[in-house]
């Protein structure tokens, strides 16, 4: 088995704890933390898509950043990445930068989302010129995959020229294309080269059969120790069949109550005991009816 990059592993797409008039809960910041790192996470993106990222501002982003750093001594080990991206290149540089500067292992950066017309050229500059003024030689930087949501994504090719341009900082992706295929093929174009972080749970054993170097998903929330137990067995040279057909069907039923950062905020309040943290606008609290239901159908699953 080839070496692991030093990212690897199972990341959460950690929520963001926020009080009910959609203020951050800065008191919870440790509790998400230690929640999360007991439950298998070998760390957390912050300010991803279930972090609500876009929903806050750049000021927001520092502070919480900065509370989530001050009790990483908590949680000995635990990797912190960053969503910075933006559809501001100067702004990105100033979060990706500022994120480093407080000792982030890693930033995971949307394309540009604004203009969806953009090529592989405009992004390669716009990549470029973020790499080049805000990671360190050191650090590592993920695209994040996500056309869905972005209306824009990663070539193939456009992968590569950024990998060859910058082959340690530029680190690889965050797939969260759901696309099965694509997975394949980042496997058969780059193998162990290009560190590949999977976003779809129900999956994750392929991607790691075609070179991934870890996942980084919403329901990790939620479901962390069947993913960790999927990595476990997949490092040591274990067959997680089983494992991953637990996981698909867990996230089969997350899957029907989205948008995550409600129906995952809703669950674990209700399923763990954490504090019951809103949504900001213009996302909506799941309603009474729906979360009776998620819960109880995966409860009765986890019963099985």
């Amino acid at each position: 088995m080839p070496d692991l990059h030093p990212l690897a592993g199972v990341y959460a797409a950690a929520v963001t704890p926020l009080k009910p008039d959609s203020s951050i809960d800065f008191e919870a910041v440790p509790v998400l933390l230690r929640f999360l790192a007991a439950r298998g996470c070998h760390g957390a993106l912050f300010f991803g898509t279930t972090g609500e990222g876009p929903s806050f501002s750049p000021s927001e982003r520092e502070s919480f950043l900065r509370s989530v750093r001050a009790f990483r001594q908590q949680v000995p080990g635990f990797r912190l990445l960053a969503g910075t991206g933006t559809p501001s290149l100067s702004e990105t540089i100033d979060l990706t930068k500022f994120a480093f500067e407080l000792g982030y292992d890693g930033v995971v950066v949307l394309p540009p989302y604004y203009f969806r017309k953009a090529t592989d050229d405009g992004l390669f500059n716009w990549f470029s010129e973020l790499i080049r003024k805000a990671v360190p030689a050191n650090k590592y930087l993920l695209g994040y995959h996500i056309p869905s949501m972005t209306g824009i994504g990663f070539s193939l090719d456009l992968l590569s020229r950024l990998k060859d341009a910058f082959p340690n900082q530029f680190a690889g992706i965050k797939d969260s294309s759901h696309d099965e295929s694509f997975a394949v093929e980042l496997g058969k174009r780059f193998g162990s080269d290009l560190a590949v972080f999977n976003g779809t749970d129900s999956y994750f054993h392929l991607a790691l059969q075609n070179g991934a170097s870890g996942a980084i998903t919403a329901p990790a929330n939620i479901i962390s120790p069947s993913l960790r137990e999927i990595w476990d067995m997949y490092q040591r040279g274990e067959d997680p069949s089983e494992a991953q057909a637990r996981v698909t069907e867990q996230r089969h039923i997350l899957e029907k109550y989205t948008p995550f950062p409600p129906s995952l905020k809703a669950l674990l309040h209700r399923l763990y005991d954490l504090p019951r943290w809103t949504v900001k606008p213009p996302l909506e609290e799941m309603n009474n009816g729906a979360e009776e239901i998620a819960l109880k159908e995966f409860l009765e699953f986890n019963k099985e």
